[in-house]
């Protein structure tokens, strides 16, 4: 058990960290955006890279905090059956998700975005507009940093379901429990 605490403890760390520094990125994307439309109605001028920057900020930021959200149980959900359910059944429910839904989605993303993501490398991708933020191929490598972010938060929902349905919710980090306040 005191394994199991530790993986659930550190997925839960990694995605919390990432979460919480990538989120900062919406402040870069408001005040990018705000430059934007300044220099274009005040000054009649624009910057293509910085247009593309916010777009770019904002696929970054939406990608990286996937996994920080499923943590936090912020994804959208029909909450009629669960949110009242117990427990044992929240966590059954959630084993059946992540085994038959979530894992198998990741699956298919990573294997069709990794030729995606391994062109853009090899031919160094840059914006297809001129003028435009080089270096696309980063920004589409976070397709893979999406897949196994929402992969491993996946594997700690698992593992915390199966705790629960142990009966070991004692085992379970105290702010990841069903019902917690996060």
């Amino acid at each position: 058990m005191p394994l199991l605490q530790s993986l659930l403890g550190a997925i839960n760390g990694l995605n919390r960290l990432i979460g919480q520094v990538f989120s900062w990125l919406s402040l870069g994307i408001v005040l990018v955006c705000f430059a934007v439309v300044t220099e274009r109605y005040l000054f009649s001028t624009t910057r293509i890279w910085m247009q593309d920057l916010y777009v770019w900020l904002n696929g970054a930021m939406f990608t990286a905090v996937a996994g920080f959200a499923l943590l936090r149980d912020d994804h959208v959900r029909v909450d009629i059956f669960y949110r009242p359910a117990s427990a044992r059944k929240k966590a059954l429910a959630d084993l059946v998700g992540v085994i038959f839904f979530l894992l198998p989605f990741m699956w298919v993303v990573l294997i069709y975005s990794l030729p995606f993501v391994e062109r853009s490398w090899r031919f160094m991708e840059n914006s297809a507009n001129v003028g435009g933020m080089p270096g696309l191929y980063v920004l589409k490598s976070f397709i893979l940093v999406f897949v196994v972010l929402v992969t491993l938060q996946g594997i700690a929902m698992a593992l915390r379901s199966l705790l629960v349905l142990a009966g070991r919710e004692d085992a379970v980090p105290a702010d990841y429990r069903y019902n917690a306040e996060r």
